[in-house]
This record gives structure tokens, C-alpha cells and sequence, in this order.
């Protein structure tokens, strides 16, 4: 049962709470990449009449979700030219006005990218400091100044390193570690992942053979078994790496179907949880070995190789959480499902926040005891989740789906597969009309 929004008064003269300091949203996932909204002050329940929008904005197609940092919204978008290329562009607007401040666009061809999805850049761009950083869909990578939009430097990674333009493009947002730039690449030779030089944009080096495609997903930063690791997930393999140099620590085989490493891997402790559609769910528990060099090994995996989540968590496009001895995620026919940390054993499922299709996908983004949950039927949800079951407190309806579903069911008919930045008080989310931003402050 879906709860209906209430109506909640509050007497004039009541004291109010100390807001914690505000929090931008400067790169994928937020703060470390981590999926966590840190702020106070935020609503227990939405608006009677809905959302209070702060500006919207026109933009054009794209994957890509926003960045918000330094008073900025930064976002990418897309236009079709003739002849199998786009214009592909990143805008950055006035975050309490939504008044464009500069853009900066690059042509970009199609070949290789898969025609049905060919339709923008899909990375969220890493703000850091006085630079961001941009990754097209076919491999243009840049740095540029986040005062003016001057290129400081840029590299195309198809020309420079022998890179494939894969179905679904270049994915994998560049991550700032200290003064290197850390991005999925896949070159040749053994360049899997590359660091880059956060001034010059020189490399400083590249790790891992290839294969046949380095896959989709972000690189991110853990600490596990009393080391830094650097976590590349790939189509054949699920890795740990020493961010100062790409040396492998360990790896393990994990085969995906057509690339399809999606869902950012996630850490809690000294456990990782590395999940897909095709493979399922695979628990990783990393530990300092006498000599310092950290052991991995695997406390437990899926063992169907199935899309409809018949052993546990089977997650696409949404990456799971870590919550206390639950772990929680969308599988890959589109239910929330709660699986035992400690044996991978499904507790239940419900559909109750996304729907019952395949790659049905709702994005979840912590903030306190509960979850602010983006679908992509373009609602947004307030609920806690627990051992026991799935509490909705909260549903308003925030952006029309736009994205026409390619040779999926949906009872809409169209999609919204981006992911919302939760920044300073406020939700910042875009469709392939246009961008906006919602206070989810408490009155």
C-alpha cells in the first residue's frame, strides 16, 4: 500500500534544531562515492501540493547525472547532427538560480555506440576544486577550469590509447585521488585503468590487460584490510589495486554478459559487495596479511547465472547498500530486494518502490534512518528499510520520464535512468527536456 502525503502543522515559537552543514554533491554517488546524504534539516514528509522547485531549466538528452559543488550545478547533455555525430556539451548553471554560467562542447561520432542508446554523455562529471572533469560517450576525457570552462587539458581516449567505443560508450566518471585523475580506459597495451596527472594531464600509469572491454563502472576508493584499494570491476573480474601505482593486490574471476558491470561495487568494514544482473551477488571480505600485503577471499556468491533474481540480489543499473546485517538492492527485474549479510539469503522482496519489468531502476541514497529513493517513473520516495520489511512514509511524483524505453516494457512507456544529486538542502535531477532543483528542506 502506497502511503498518501499528510498534512503536519507545527505551533509558531517552537525551537529549531541546528542544521548540520550543508553538503555539496561534487561527483558520482556524492561524497567518496558512497551514496550518503549527510545533511540535517531535511523534510520527514513532502509537501501537501508537492515539491517547491527553485528553477527549471531546458536541456537536452543524456544519461548523465548532475554534479553540484561550489554554488554550481554542472550537468551534460546531447544533440544529434547529421552523419552519425552529435554535439555532445557540458552546461554549468547558477545553483540558487539555475542561470547558465558557461557551457563547453565537443563533436563527438556515434560508430560503435549502440544507436538505440546513442543519445549523450553517460558520466557524471567530477568536480574538484577549481577544475571539473568531463567524459564524453566516445571517449573524450577533459579538465577544465570550473570558473570559465577553459580546457586545461584533454585527451581522446580512443586516438591516444586504442580504446573500443563500447555499446553503451564511456561510462566510468573520473575519480580525483590527490593529484592524480584515476579513469577507466581501456587501451593497449595494459591499460585497462590510467592515472592521470591532475595538473598537466600527463600519465602517470596504467595497470591491467584488457581483454576485450574494460565494461561501465566508475573506479572507486576503499579501505580494506588496513590498505587504500583502488576497485576496478571489468567484464572478466572484480580487482583490487594499490591507487599509488595500479599494482594488483588481488582478483577474482567474474564473468558478466555484453560488458555489463553497472552497479558501483560497494565496501562497509572490510567486506565489499560486487554485484549484476547475470552473475548475482558475490561477498568479498579483504584482511592485512602478515607481511602487510592484503588477502582477499569470498564469503559467499550467487550461483545462477539468470536475470530474474533466483538466488538473492541480481542488481543493473542500481547499486545496493550496505545496512548494518542487511544488505538492500533493485534486481534486475526491478524489485527491492533485502538479502542476509551474512549468508546472501534473500528476507524479502517488494516492488512496491519500482516495478515489475525488466531493468527496472530506482536509485537509493541514504540520508539518516532512511532512504530517499529515485525510481524511473520519475517519483521519489522517502522510506525505512529493515530486516522486517519495506516502510514507505513518503511518494510525490518529481520529473516526467522522457527516455523512450528500447524493447523494454514499462507501464509508462518511457524511462528516466539518471541519477539525482542530493545537495545542499535540496534534489537536483534532470530528464532529456530539462534540469531542476527541489528544496527537501523541513518548513
Amino acid at each position: 500500500m502506497r502511503t498518501r502525503p499528510l498534512l503536519v502543522c507545527f505551533a509558531l515559537g517552537l525551537a529549531v534544531a541546528p542544521v548540520a552543514p550543508a553538503d555539496d554533491w561534487p561527483q558520482w554517488r556524492g561524497d567518496e562515492r558512497r551514496g550518503v546524504w549527510h545533511e540535517d534539516g531535511i523534510l520527514e514528509r513532502f509537501p501537501e501540493g508537492g515539491l517547491r522547485f527553485a528553477w527549471r531549466v531546458p536541456i537536452g538528452a543524456g544519461y548523465g547525472g548532475p554534479a553540484v559543488a561550489a554554488g554550481r550545478v554542472f550537468a551534460t547533455d546531447f544533440e544529434r547532427l547529421p552523419g552519425n555525430r552529435g554535439r555532445e556539451r557540458l552546461i554549468v548553471l547558477d545553483e540558487n538560480t539555475g542561470e547558465q554560467l558557461w557551457e563547453h562542447a565537443w563533436e563527438t561520432g556515434m560508430a560503435g555506440l549502440m544507436p538505440a542508446y546513442a543519445n549523450g554523455p553517460r558520466a557524471t562529471p567530477t568536480v574538484d576544486g577549481d577544475r571539473v572533469y568531463v567524459l564524453g560517450s566516445a571517449g573524450y576525457l577533459a579538465a577544465l577550469s570550473v570558473e570559465d570552462g577553459r580546457v586545461l587539458w584533454r585527451h581522446d581516449l580512443v586516438a591516444d590509447y586504442e580504446a573500443p567505443v563500447q555499446a553503451w560508450g564511456f561510462v566510468g566518471a573520473p575519480l580525483v585521488d590527490g593529484r592524480q585523475i584515476i579513469t577507466l580506459v581501456g587501451g593497449e597495451p595494459d591499460a585497462m585503468v590510467v592515472a592521470f596527472d591532475r595538473g598537466s594531464g600527463d600519465e602517470l600509469w596504467r595497470s591491467m590487460e584488457v581483454g576485450n572491454e574494460p565494461g561501465y563502472n566508475p573506479p572507486v576508493i576503499y579501505e580494506l584490510g588496513g590498505r587504500r584499494h583502488l576497485v576496478i570491476w571489468h567484464p572478466k573480474g572484480i580487482a583490487g589495486l594499490d591507487p599509488a601505482g595500479g599494482d594488483v593486490f588481488w582478483q577474482f574471476p567474474y564473468d558478466v554478459e555484453y560488458g555489463q558491470t553497472i552497479a558501483t561495487p560497494i565496501q562497509d568494514g572490510n567486506q565489499l559487495l560486487v554485484s549484476s544482473a547475470s552473475h548475482g551477488s558475490t561477498l568479498i571480505e579483504v584482511a592485512a596479511a602478515s607481511a602487510g600485503e592484503p588477502e582477499a577471499r569470498i564469503v559467499w556468491k550467487g550461483k545462477s547465472t539468470s536475470k530474474q533474481d533466483l538466488d538473492g540480489l541480481h542488481a543493473f543499473n542500481s547499486t545496493p547498500v550496505f545496512d548494518g546485517d542487511m544488505i538492500y538492492g533493485i534486481g534486475g527485474q526491478g524489485a527491492l530486494r533485502a538479502i542476509d549479510r551474512a549468508t546472501g539469503k534473500e528476507v524479502w522482496a517488494t516492488f512496491e518502490p519500482s516495478e515489475d519489468a525488466r531493468i527496472a531502476t530506482a536509485f537509493l541514497v541514504r540520508n539518516g534512518d532512511r532512504y530517499f529513493i529515485s525510481n524511473d517513473r520519475g517519483e521519489l520516495m522517502i522510506a525505512r528499510l529493515s530486516r522486517d520489511g519495506y516502510e514507505e512514509i513518503d511518494r510525490t511524483h518529481l520529473l516526467e520520464p522522457t527516455t523512450r524505453s528500447v524493447r523494454i516494457r514499462r507501464e509508462l512507456g518511457k524511462l528516466l535512468w539518471v541519477h539525482p544529486a542530493y545537495a545542499n538542502g535540496h534534489i537536483v535531477h534532470r530528464n532529456d527536456r530539462e534540469i531542476v532543483r527541489a528544496s527537501l528542506l523541513a518548513e
